[in-house]
């Protein structure tokens, strides 16, 4: 007679079969999300995909396929795809404006490439979508994402000039930080676009664009060149500034230009090529004597005297 007792692996798989929040091949479900949840998680699906297309080529249903779920639901938390950018938009500077921060320690143009590698590395994570915002030419540009943009900016500038520690920036010092934010943005675009240059060299570019930018701006503003000395004694010769100035004395060394700007800042006149290499003359040349009147009755005579020599 068979025994009705069951083997232990049929005992197990009952057992298994049985036990509740389990699927048949022994996997626990997936948690439901939360409304919070499911509604990050739709930002951050999104914000990949905006990060690898322009906005314009990503549909609502491409963020539902990756997000594994459905075009309703999509719906059901944002009332269209635009609405879905500008919150992973904001997400995303938010992220960025945290890249602006950095301790205030150690010499400021090495702070500022630290800074620029973090802004580097988001700019080339999140190229397509963020080129088309910047750029002006996103169909899904509007006053909410320019707002976005708007306030990284400002958190840009207003980190930087924390780092200058001057008390009270001067219009043209905030004037020469906000110029130079927008020739990042255009610059490091241009390299999404060409990528001519390694990152790295981009990067010192940048810092090194910077400290010109504020030198200039200091050699206009007495108060400001003062601080600029301080800057200086604080930087590095292997750092972004002291490769700038050793590019700089090495420049000078070429033949001819420190002459041709030492005359600049002096005042004073330069030879113009080899046909002018003999010492300048300090008084012009005396012009050549203008001839000698001639009176009309010696003309007439001597035209008489012609005219008998002739007969």
């Amino acid at each position: 007679m068979a025994s009705r007792t069951p083997s232990p692996t049929a005992d197990r798989a009952a057992r298994t079969a049985a036990a509740p929040g389990r699927g048949a091949a022994g996997e626990r479900p997936r948690r439901r999300l939360s409304v919070d949840e499911r509604r990050e998680q739709l930002i951050a699906v999104a914000l990949e995909l905006f990060s690898r297309r322009p906005p314009e080529e990503v549909s609502i249903d491409d963020i539902a396929a990756a997000a594994g779920a459905s075009r309703p639901l999509v719906y059901h938390y944002f009332p269209g795809k635009q609405a879905l950018y500008e919150a992973s938009l904001r997400r995303a500077g938010r992220e960025l404006s945290a890249r602006f921060e950095e301790p205030m320690e150690g010499p400021l143009s090495e702070r500022l490439y630290r800074v620029m590698g973090r802004y580097l590395d988001f700019v080339q994570s999140h190229g397509p979508g963020f080129a088309a915002l910047l750029r002006g030419g996103s169909v899904a540009a509007s006053a909410g994402t320019s707002a976005v943009i708007d306030e990284v900016r400002r958190a840009a500038h207003d980190q930087i000039l924390a780092h200058l520690a001057i008390p009270t920036p001067s219009p043209g010092l905030r004037l020469t930080v906000r110029a130079w934010i927008a020739n990042a943005e255009i610059t490091s675009l241009e390299w999404l676009a060409e990528r001519s240059v390694p990152l790295e060299e981009l990067q010192l570019h940048l810092v090194q664009e910077f400290v010109a930018s504020l030198t200039l701006t200091a050699a206009r503003e007495p108060a400001l060149a003062t601080e600029l000395a301080s800057f200086f004694a604080d930087e590095r010769p292997d750092g972004p500034s002291g490769r700038l100035v050793q590019d700089l004395a090495a420049l000078f060394a070429v033949p001819g230009i420190l002459d041709a700007v030492t005359a600049l800042a002096t005042g004073a006149s330069t030879p113009a090529g080899p046909a002018s290499a003999g010492p300048a003359s300090a008084d012009p040349a005396p012009a050549p004597p203008a001839p000698a009147p001639v009176d009309e009755p010696s003309a007439q005579a001597t035209a008489g005297s012609a005219d008998t020599a002739d007969e």
